[in-house]
């Protein structure tokens, strides 16, 4: 069964061990545990629903408190101390598009707010009601998740939006194909919330962005349906997928999706290979995406979270073997290490594996390691669990993404770490930084910035931390020319600073396309585009 108020299956775990408990505790002092709320007790705070009776929706508190809040680090602290400001007041599941349609009608009628909800797994507040006059109403897609239609001469496959990873590719393996698209989050994210928010898989190198294979599809909308034909080119004005991808349900209700897919790879492998130093690390990543050799994968982590993978990991007899043997060769404190895929025939595997590792040595990497390719690729979807087990022991994770050009990726990583480490230092608390290249282009890069730090004393104080430190953090992105959202979209936590990137008359763009799609701002209010009137409510309609 899904967690509550966590990450994942709660028969899942990721145990501490004691190794690396000790070096959290060495790094940034003892934790702060705190025992949480229980179910019990939030389900007795959960109000009465306001909606009128639809007989497709739920109104059980049980399943209002599981779809009240996403992933997030507020969101964590909301379910884990009960001080949830709003939850949905109503599920519903529909099971095909025309029940979506009855939904929108509804809302319509009636003036109820909308919520589109896939996986649950946003990290800047998607999905979460927002407190106001106006009853909410979430819409679940998890039952349309089948296999519509497959085009094998195409290579195209339409699914219901709400599929998830793995029932994706649980449906394309037998049949010979993957659509490649590995977010971390993908044991639980869907193919709809793929499209709404732009997402980026960890093979995207191989397999390209949802916006690369995201050919088509059907979106419910409060003026209609609306039917995207899958091309395989077009010049008939502008392409209205893009008014889709990462509308973050704005527009409209997502329902099925027609996207490239894939051959099985006949080969694939994943490699370890140490640098010296971030700088010789990053340049050869460079050097690679400007070769464009056929690589799957690169993800290169600073010296700082090479160390952190290596301790959390509690191999302390293979990670001393391995500290000892790397230092000999003079791979020292600053080591760094970048783990690379290889993916497709046997023929271009071993070329392209060939071709990658004489780039690698020239920038003075060490031997590719497939051992530790085989642990990363192992633990590469179990990581996000430990989230889980921090927590407990009385710390906190959090993370954030940016793409930048490559001229201006040093600066911007060093100026974001330094923000959290400033930020942490005004607020007398020691804290882990680290960081990693996740998502190489030819003329720029996407770095994933991750810190831990201990619960404060209170839910309040823990909140206000992690506001500082993610104000302070993304203006030090903003400052450097960085996008604000690389792959995570802009939900709530982001909505302040897209004027930015997007520019006045962009915005406007933006709100009116919101404004002809949904003028009284039923369909996720607040979300993408901040919504000053979202409290007022639309005239009820006659006959309801």
């Amino acid at each position: 069964m899904r967690r509550w108020n966590g990450w994942g299956d709660e028969a899942t775990d990721y145990p501490l061990p004691e190794s690396a408990a000790l070096y959290l505790e060495s790094k940034i002092g003892s934790g702060n545990p705190s025992p949480d709320i229980s179910f019990k007790q939030v389900l007795a705070s959960v109000p009465a629903s306001r909606l009128p009776e639809h007989p497709l929706i739920s109104t059980a508190p049980t399943e209002r408190v599981f779809h009240a809040r996403g992933q997030s680090l507020p969101d964590w602290i909301a379910m884990r101390s009960g001080q949830i400001d709003a939850f949905p007041d109503g599920v519903a599941f529909p099971q095909d598009k025309q029940q979506v349609r009855d939904l929108l009608i509804y809302a319509g009628h009636t003036g109820v707010r909308l919520i589109p909800y896939g996986g649950g797994t946003s990290v800047v507040g998607h999905i979460n009601p927002l407190p106001s006059a106006i009853p909410a109403l979430t819409v679940d897609l998890g039952c349309m998740n089948q296999l519509i239609k497959l085009d094998e001469d195409s290579q195209l496959a339409t699914f219901g939006a709400g599929i998830n990873g793995p029932d994706l590719e649980a449906q394309l393996n037998p049949r010979g194909y993957t659509f490649g698209h590995f977010p971390q989050s993908w044991e639980l994210s869907t193919l709809g919330g793929w499209i709404a928010s732009r997402s980026s898989g960890q093979q995207s190198y191989c397999y390209g962005r949802i916006e690369d294979n995201f050919k088509g599809g059907h979106v419910e909308t409060l003026l209609g349906p609306l039917d995207l034909p899958a091309f395989p080119a077009s010049a008939a004005g502008p392409d209205l997928r893009h008014a889709i991808l990462g509308s973050e349900g704005r527009l409209g209700i997502i329902t099925q999706a027609t996207i490239r897919i894939y051959p099985l790879p006949e080969d694939e492998h994943f490699y370890g290979v140490f640098f010296r130093d971030w700088e010789s690390g990053s340049a050869a990543l460079l050097q690679i995406a400007r070769s464009h050799l056929p690589v799957s994968m690169l993800r290169l982590s600073d010296a700082q979270e090479t160390e952190t993978t290596l301790e959390l990991s509690g191999k302390v007899k293979l990670v001393s073997l391995a500290n000892t043997g790397l230092g000999l060769v003079g791979y020292g404190p600053e080591r760094c290490l970048l783990i690379y895929g290889v993916t497709g025939s046997r023929r271009i595997v071993q070329w392209t594996r060939h071709q990658a590792n004489a780039i690698l040595r020239s920038h003075g990497g060490f031997p590719a390691i497939e051992m530790i390719g085989k642990i990363w690729q192992k633990s590469r979807f179990l990581t996000p669990y430990l989230r889980n087990t921090l927590w407990e022991k009385g710390y906190a994770i959090d993370t954030f993404e940016t793409a930048v050009p490559w001229s201006k990726l040093s600066a911007t990583t060093s100026a974001a770490k330094a923000a959290i480490q400033q930020t942490s230092e005004a607020a007398g608390e020691p804290v882990l930084v680290f960081s990693h290249l996740s998502h190489i282009y030819s003329d720029g890069a996407s770095f994933y910035v991750t810190y831990i730090f201990r619960r404060q004393e209170t839910p309040d104080a823990t909140f206000a931390y992690w506001l500082a430190n993610k104000t302070a953090a993304s203006q030090a992105i903003v400052a450097n020319g960085g996008t604000i959202s690389h792959q995570h979209g802009i939900g709530t936590d982001h909505a302040c600073y897209l004027a930015t990137e997007k520019g006045a008359l962009g915005m406007k763009l933006l709100q009116t396309i919101q404004n002809a799609f949904d003028p009284d701002r039923l369909l996720n209010p607040g979300k993408l585009l901040a919504d000053a009137d979202q409290d007022s409510a639309p005239a009820q309609k006659e006959g309801m």
